[in-house]
């Protein structure tokens, strides 16, 4: 179950949840005083309350043309399950108070955000090929940012916008959607793979012969993004489109509320 709720800052001021007593000071009105916790002392206390404040939080989800990708008729591809987790996180933290957009452009909270963020998501342009990346120059100080691909081209520019990020204090979440097939790699025989932007070719007369380097490059490309999201303060995780949606949310939504 996905909770939404505000985050404490860690000291006093407006918020619901207790923070701590402290005693009463000149200035403390008579309704501030604690008077069940006072009366086990000679002193009088002041019940404090957490200050607390929404989060800005900005989603990214790749629009490279591999996103297209989906492995079965009946799965969705991995860019329609990475939109659907993105609007999905972004309904609950808005539930939540908090402010979402997309990556470079303006967050807000409430309702009418979430019909902005569906549109802006759906009305996305594709890139024009197989890679596909984020702005360094579009990252605020001290936002959160959730950024959903599948990885699967070269990876370099992680360390520029870690590099940035870490520099104006923002934290966040790297989320890996994939197809079953490109988790498993389930062919064998002749196949002949190629990119859906067609940039990319590989023809072989024996994929099976492949699975076993295929999957060790995999397990090594998510170590490597595991490692750069860790150095950073950052976390990781994957998701396949076979998987039900709700783990991932679930995840992520627990992730930016740690």
């Amino acid at each position: 179950m996905v909770a939404p709720g505000a985050h404490g800052l860690r000291r006093a001021g407006p918020g619901e949840d207790f923070w701590q007593y402290r005693p009463a000071t000149h200035g403390d009105t008579a309704r501030s005083i604690d008077w069940r916790r006072s009366a086990r002392s000679d002193s009088q206390f002041v019940r404090d309350r957490e200050a607390q404040t929404a989060q800005t939080v900005a989603l990214w989800v790749s629009g490279g043309q591999g996103m297209a990708y989906a492995g079965a008729p009946h799965r969705p591809n991995k860019g329609a399950r990475a939109q659907l987790l993105a609007l999905a996180l972004a309904m609950v933290l808005l539930r939540g108070g908090e402010r979402v957009g997309l990556l470079g452009q303006p967050a807000r909270s409430g309702r009418m955000q979430a019909e902005r963020l569906a549109e802006g998501l759906i009305r996305a342009a594709p890139a024009k090929g197989d890679e596909d990346a984020p702005s360094p120059e579009a990252l605020r100080p001290n936002q959160h940012l959730v950024i959903i691909s599948d990885f699967l081209t070269d990876p370099s520019w992680l360390e520029a916008l870690l590099t940035r990020a870490a520099a104006l204090d923002v934290r966040g979440v790297l989320m890996q959607v994939l197809d079953p097939n490109e988790e498993n790699f389930p062919y064998s025989g002749a196949v002949l793979f190629r990119s859906l932007s067609g940039a990319v070719r590989h023809d072989s007369r024996d994929a099976a012969g492949l699975r076993e380097a295929y999957q060790a490059r995999l397990a090594g490309r998510r170590d490597w993004l595991r490692a750069q999201a860790e150095g950073a303060g950052w976390r990781f995780g994957h998701h396949t489109t076979d998987h039900a949606p709700a783990l991932a949310l679930s995840w992520l939504y627990q992730v930016l509320e740690g």
